[in-house]
């Protein structure tokens, strides 16, 4: 990324769940933070995920995720990105993920994951990491 401009967030609802009040309050929280953000709206597929990221040209992509599907919707997406030469864009899960989870999605790809009321400075955080290829502290599992 180039320093003079801003990090760019997609933050996208993959799937049939049609709760976005998290990933509402993730993005204005990012949005605060001095960070652009994309914010792509509901039932998104993994192939219009990528596609926006891609012209979007974002340095992150968030992915909120309620519905249980997790497992399934976020290689979808890994797999979408890498097809669009976007495997070094990390990529970051928020949502209803059980512990045991967390483990096989940071193995998948995963840059970072976050339950239910993670700190938003966190989030903003390890994203400031991440782009600028510092590690992002721990401990943000649900």
């Amino acid at each position: 990324m180039t320093t003079d401009r801003k990090i760019r967030v997609l933050i996208a609802k993959p799937g049939l769940d049609g709760h976005d009040r998290g990933a509402k309050i993730v993005a204005r929280a990012l949005r605060d933070a001095g960070m652009e953000v994309i914010y792509t709206g509901l039932r998104q597929t993994p192939a219009m995920i990528a596609e926006a990221a891609l012209q979007e040209d974002v340095d992150v992509v968030g992915l909120s995720i309620l519905s249980g599907a997790h497992m399934t919707l976020v290689p979808q997406v890994l797999q979408a990105l890498r097809e669009r030469g976007l495997d070094d864009v990390p990529v970051i899960v928020g949502g209803i993920i059980p512990p045991q989870d967390v483990p096989k999605l940071r193995a998948l790809g995963v840059a970072k994951v976050y339950g239910p009321g993670a700190p938003t400075r966190q989030i903003a955080a390890d994203i400031q990491a991440l782009v600028r290829g510092t590690a992002p502290a721990e401990a943000s599992a649900p």
